[in-house]
């Protein structure tokens, strides 16, 4: 099924014009042809951004990523100060003078410490989340 053709008079500046003929020139392509797809392909993408076409499905991973890292954080955070206001709850403040006490408490957070560090680097994690066990 062929479709009607119309004749089209344009100017080219020289230096395209050159072009043109150049790949004109080789075995089955035709200035009609070439013109014809360059158009074609022009008016297409008109309707979109080649940006967006380019980069839009990773930005959109991008996002989903960070929305996920923005969630993951929020929940640890507020895992934390829930344990931390049910620590201080539950616990009775130190005495002033009880020294015995203020080194234990001491000992017991640089052994924390230790833990949390020997555990980011070792890249280990106390608990997993339903994400990475493939929900």
């Amino acid at each position: 099924m062929s479709s009607a053709k119309v004749r089209h008079q344009l100017f080219l500046p020289k230096p395209l014009s050159d072009r043109l003929e150049a790949l004109a020139a080789k075995p089955g392509a035709s200035k009609s042809a070439i013109l014809a797809d360059a158009v074609a392909a022009w008016l297409n993408r008109r309707g979109t951004s080649e940006l967006d076409d380019r980069f839009g499905i990773r930005l959109d991973r991008m996002t989903a990523a960070l929305g996920r890292v923005e969630r993951d954080g929020t929940v640890i955070l507020e895992t934390l100060a829930l344990f931390v206001r049910y620590e201080l709850a539950i616990h009775a403040p130190l005495a002033e003078n009880d020294q015995a006490g203020r080194a234990m408490a001491a000992k017991r957070f640089e052994a924390f410490v230790s833990q949390v560090s020997r555990q980011v680097a070792g890249g280990r994690r106390a608990i997993t989340l339903d994400a990475e066990q493939g929900r």
